[in-house]
């Protein structure tokens, strides 16, 4: 699989087609942040249910909605612009207390795959972290909408017979795809929230998802930007009225309307048994890791518990 898919499509090589679409499609670019503190928690978390989901032989699928381009390079100009990866991946060099890296360790796997010359050069996307844990038999769908990125993502893992890449709408990609034919597996869904009917959009995404595949794992990410938005967000999934579905926040400084990404949380339906525990164990670690002048704190409850 490639390992610079940041440069496998040059501009000049895009229809005028795709063009087109590059410029109706969502401003989003997950370059400028990738390896921040909210990958850190939710590529973590991601790792860590795959991992899990590996213990069983059967074969199980993967639908990542909002896939990326599957790798970063922290070298970049994009990356290089914002810096946000020194605050988050780039404060994980030194190892946490055996208990904490034990769970990280999926994690710190991908890593160390995609920069096999040592340092922190590549930050492995999703779609790569994946890839990286799955079996022969396992499959991952990675869905992406922007077509430049969705091209990227293709021509860097051709040959890789475990990989289907989409180029559709991330609704449409959920209801197309399950129930998984393998009757196992996760769906992980993070879109930007960059639309003000995002946490809507999100809400339907894992009723349609939870409607047609309702033993499935279901990762979602949210950003942290105001309380009102997550009491709005969280509120808006309770609504669905499903059971099973355990919290985890990780915060970095104080929620305030002009700080921006303050944290981010994931919401997993149907977790694993020992997912509860381990994001106890290592969520704490993390927060005093990664927290801005003290204020990284973090909580792991059940939003809405199994009956």
């Amino acid at each position: 699989m490639g390992r610079n898919a940041y440069d496998c499509l040059k501009i000049a090589e895009l229809t005028p087609a795709v063009l087109v679409a590059m410029r109706t499609h969502m401003n989003y670019r997950h370059a400028y942040h990738a390896g921040n503190h909210a990958d850190v928690l939710k590529h973590a978390t991601v790792a860590r249910v795959v991992q899990y989901l590996c213990q069983k032989e059967k074969a199980f699928g993967v639908l990542d909605a909002h896939a990326g381009i599957g790798l970063y390079d922290l070298t970049s100009v994009e990356a290089g612009k914002t810096g946000e990866w020194l605050g988050g991946i780039g404060k994980l060099v030194e190892a946490f207390a055996p208990d904490v890296e034990a769970i990280l360790q999926p994690y710190r796997q991908a890593l160390a795959s995609v920069n096999a010359q040592g340092g922190l050069q590549f930050y492995p996307g999703s779609p790569e972290i994946v890839l990286q844990l799955l079996r022969p038999q396992d499959r991952l769908l990675a869905n992406e909408l922007h077509p430049a990125d969705a091209e990227t993502l293709r021509q860097s893992y051709l040959g890789e017979n475990r990989l289907a890449v989409l180029n559709v709408d991330a609704l449409q990609s959920i209801k197309a795809n399950l129930p998984f034919k393998e009757r196992r597996g996760l769906v992980l869904i993070d879109p930007p929230y960059e639309k003000t009917n995002e946490t809507a959009l999100v809400a339907k995404m894992l009723a349609e998802g939870h409607k047609r595949f309702a033993t499935g794992i279901f990762i979602i990410w949210y950003p942290i930007t105001t309380q009102s938005f997550v009491d709005d967000f969280l509120h808006a999934i309770e609504e669905l009225g499903f059971e099973n579905i355990l919290r985890a926040e990780l915060l970095i400084k104080q929620i305030d309307e002009n700080s921006g990404l303050s944290g981010s949380g994931v919401l997993i339906v149907n977790p694993p048994y020992t997912l509860e525990a381990d994001l106890k164990a290592l969520l704490p670690a993390l927060a005093k890791r990664l927290g801005v002048e003290g204020h990284g704190r973090s909580l792991v409850e059940w939003l809405t518990p199994a009956r």
